[in-house]
């Protein structure tokens, strides 16, 4: 019986020995697992880096469209008259430059100089031409060509311009506004046409008003279609009237010195913005004053109406 007693005893402390040996040789508890998985993960964002990131950061690349054109703000009697398409290929073939035209009156051909909204200017009005400069707007102006102004009105001539005026364009206007019968068609937008017809009305110490005086608001163009459909008097430069020979009206004052119509090109002072081309607005100014260029200007209009539309005048320094 003791025996027996034994033998389980044995077997019982075999089994605990065994067990005991068993918890020993267990694997690692899963809580390192983990660990492995994070090193793991860490290794496959640890990629080699891509070109993009290993090569230095550049500036974004500037275009040089800007450099390679310029604006030209100026009068629509530049461009009605046809004489821009007519020279300004000239100055592209030459330089590589496009001239982006903007035709407005020159009063807001000057404003969009001052905005920084124009490289160079080519208008009409010496006086507002001047201040421009003087305000730190240009950087100078140069004389370029002058045509003149001419009073149109109908065939007519209802109120006697052509008999009574003694090529006094003042004692004409003065004679349309007593008139009050033909209508008279003003620019009204500022431009140089405008202020010159302006200027005019002064001197004949008359301030126009009423239903005969209508403030068109447009271009040279607008308003000699409007002065030919209803029969009615306006001041044109004569470049402009030249070069619509379909119009019925006529050339009832000329010739007096109050008429004369001078242009001026002044590039734009790079400091009013950092837009400003002042190198092709430079070129440009250059260009048009060139003995070549006045050249041209001098022989438009020769072949197609008998006649220049503008006289280059710019001086030989």
């Amino acid at each position: 019986m003791k025996k027996k007693v034994v033998s389980v005893l044995l077997s019982l402390i075999l089994l605990v020995s065994l067990l005991a040996a068993c918890q020993v040789e267990l694997p690692e508890s899963p809580a390192t697992v983990p660990a492995e998985t994070t090193e793991s993960s860490a290794t496959e964002t640890e990629l080699p880096p891509t070109d993009a990131a290993t090569e230095a950061p550049t500036e974004a690349p500037t275009s040089d469209a800007n450099a390679k054109s310029i604006i030209l703000s100026t009068t629509t009697s530049t461009e009605d008259s046809g004489l821009l398409n007519a020279i300004l290929p000239d100055f592209t073939e030459k330089t590589g430059i496009e001239v982006k035209v903007v035709a407005v009156g020159t009063g807001a051909a000057l404003k969009n100089g001052e905005e920084g909204n124009a490289d160079v200017v080519l208008v009409h009005a010496k006086e507002a031409e001047e201040k421009f400069v003087e305000d730190g707007f240009g950087v100078e102006r140069f004389d370029v060509m002058y045509n003149d102004f001419v009073l149109l009105g109908p065939e007519s001539d209802p109120a006697g311009v052509k008999a009574n005026s003694d090529k006094s364009t003042a004692a004409a206007l003065a004679r349309i506004a007593k008139a009050e019968e033909t209508p008279f068609i003003s620019r009204g937008d500022d431009s140089g046409t405008h202020k010159k017809e302006l200027a005019i009305w002064q001197e004949a110490k008359v301030e126009p008003k009423g239903d005969w005086y209508v403030e068109a608001g447009q271009g040279m163009g607008a308003v000699l279609t409007m002065a030919d459909e209803q029969q009615a008097y306006t001041l044109s430069d004569r470049a402009t009237y030249l070069s619509r020979p379909e119009l019925e009206l006529e050339i009832v004052l000329e010739g007096d010195e109050a008429l004369m119509n001078q242009y001026g090109v002044i590039a734009v002072n790079p400091e009013v913005s950092d837009q400003i081309n002042a190198e092709g607005a430079a070129a440009f100014v250059e260009w048009i004053l060139s003995p070549e260029t006045q050249k041209m200007i001098n022989e438009y209009g020769v072949e197609e109406f008998g006649q220049p539309l503008f006289f280059a005048n710019a001086k030989d320094d």
